[in-house]
């Protein structure tokens, strides 16, 4: 069994989720931390962000699904209409319904040339269920209550715990986490390698936050990610600790001023997770034709190939 949380994001607590059992980031709540469990932000025209002196910034209206946190997506799945979804009620609207995120590139995008990398992928599902793709736009926990939705991508795999609220996951297609992201110049190494007065971005909140800290690491708490990586370049900071896919976007817009990473975390299995599609109360008819189109997908290059037009390298799941 396993347990969904939608994300990326972790880190913020870890999601999305970036919290539950969080995946630390990812990922994607209302006030979308930067840490899915992805806390997709969100905001009536502020945006807070925490500093290492702990001020407290304007916040800006801006929604990332890279932070839901797995609460997120457990809410929604709670909340959600009681009736089964079934492969025969698939085929017969001829269409599969997701759950996505507005304006949270590289994630998913309304407007704009960019779709982000979950709209795509969802399309590539349904196109091998015989189905189109159908979006429903969510950026808050109510509305994902609200929304009549199939498939929710990014959500979180674990062995660990049970799905909750009717959810259930895919086989898993990605590997993900938090990595140590720095500078192109930078000397680091490692962890160990930055000196004791440097300081570290982290997702507010999220357990590598956490985690650093009580290593004694002097970290800078942010809301977003995003935020992370561009303090890291304007060198306020001199590492990140954020999800793959955060800088995988960075890197993909800034050539130029690429940064670099660390796998300082990859033995910490509390900080790293699988990545599979959250589909919503389906029959075994339906998981098992999801199941199929991720393995088709996967053996081809499909899913490779769009995670790279994002800057993301796709890792076999564990």
């Amino acid at each position: 069994m396993t347990r969904a949380f939608s994300s990326e994001s972790l880190p913020r607590t870890r999601s999305g989720v970036e919290t539950g059992s969080r995946p630390e980031n990812a990922s994607n709540e209302e006030s979308r931390a930067p840490l899915r469990f992805y806390r997709n932000g969100k905001s009536s025209g502020t945006r807070a962000k925490l500093r290492g002196d702990r001020r407290i910034a304007a916040w800006k209206p801006r929604y990332r699904l890279a932070r839901y946190v797995a609460g997120i997506c457990l809410l929604l799945l709670g909340s959600a209409a009681a009736d089964a979804r079934s492969l025969e009620i698939i085929t017969e609207r001829g269409a599969l319904t997701l759950c996505a995120n507005p304006n949270a590139l590289p994630f998913a995008s309304k407007t704009g040339p960019v779709q982000g990398f979950q709209i795509e992928l969802g399309e590539k599902i349904a196109q091998q269920l015989g189905v189109k793709l159908t979006r429903e736009w969510v950026i808050s926990a109510i509305q994902y209550r609200r929304a009549d939705c199939d498939l929710v991508l990014d959500s979180i795999a674990r062995k660990d715990t049970p799905p909750a609220g009717g959810v259930q996951v895919s086989r898993p297609y990605h590997r993900s986490g938090v990595v140590l992201a720095v500078r192109a110049d930078s000397r680091a190494s490692s962890l160990a390698s930055l000196g004791s007065d440097q300081r570290v971005g982290v997702p507010v909140g999220s357990l590598v936050s956490m985690t650093l800290d009580k290593g004694g690491t002097v970290t800078s708490p942010f809301v977003f990610e995003d935020d992370i990586v561009a303090a890291l370049a304007n060198r306020e900071i001199e590492a990140a600790a954020v999800t793959p896919a955060t800088v995988g976007w960075f890197n993909l817009q800034h050539a130029d001023t690429p940064l670099r990473l660390i796998p300082a975390f990859d033995n910490d299995s509390d900080l790293n997770w699988n990545i599979a599609a959250g589909l919503f109360r389906p029959d075994d008819k339906l998981r098992q034709r999801v199941d199929a189109a991720i393995e088709a997908l996967l053996a081809d290059g499909t899913i490779a190939r769009i995670y790279a037009r994002y800057g993301i390298e796709l890792r076999p799941p564990q």
